[in-house]
């Protein structure tokens, strides 16, 4: 089976979970799913829930992040770079050695839009992927660049949002 390119974007509540949804279908069919995670350093609840389905399903996190980008100086952007670096070049190595079906790239997109992976580094891959890799990008802000060599494109947007009136994220829905 030839490999697709997803892209879950927008700024809306669920391309986390989405790309989840697809992962554990595929799983439930026999197929190994890598999911690395950019950007994210809070414990959630599919990570509790996907930890029972390894070794098919595995969730690979870096180093957590010790604050938000916009509050980071120059020194911990840079640091911060290197672990995005390091979780890209883990996923990388192992779509090319042909140890997953799925490839979940979760908030690759806030990673290339702070600046911390490089857009046309990120492009190349996508173009070049393994052609049986099935490949999911999430994050807001998809370059155009990256929804052109998509095979598939969800945009999900708000159109009402609890935190917009004050109700903070909660444990089991939002995180």
């Amino acid at each position: 089976m030839k490999g697709l390119v997803h892209i879950y974007t927008g700024n809306g509540k669920g391309k986390t979970t989405a790309a989840v949804g697809l992962g554990i279908r595929a799983c439930g069919r026999g197929m190994k799913v890598l999911m690395v995670q950019f950007l994210k350093g809070i414990e959630t609840g599919e990570m509790m829930t996907l930890k029972k389905l390894e070794p098919d399903f595995i969730l690979y996190r870096g180093e957590q992040l010790p604050k938000f980008t916009w509050q980071m100086n120059d020194e911990e952007k840079k640091r911060a770079s290197k672990i995005q670096h390091d979780i890209f070049e883990f996923a990388k190595v192992a779509a090319f050695d042909g140890k997953v079906d799925l490839l979940i790239l979760d908030e690759i997109m806030a990673a290339v839009n702070a600046n911390f992976l490089d857009k046309n580094m990120v492009l190349d891959f996508i173009k070049n992927k393994p052609e049986n890799l099935e490949l999911v990008l999430t994050g807001r802000n998809a370059p155009e660049e990256f929804i052109k060599e998509a095979d598939y494109v969800s945009e999900i947007y708000d159109v009402k949002h609890p935190m917009n009136q004050g109700i903070p994220a909660r444990k089991g829905i939002e995180f």
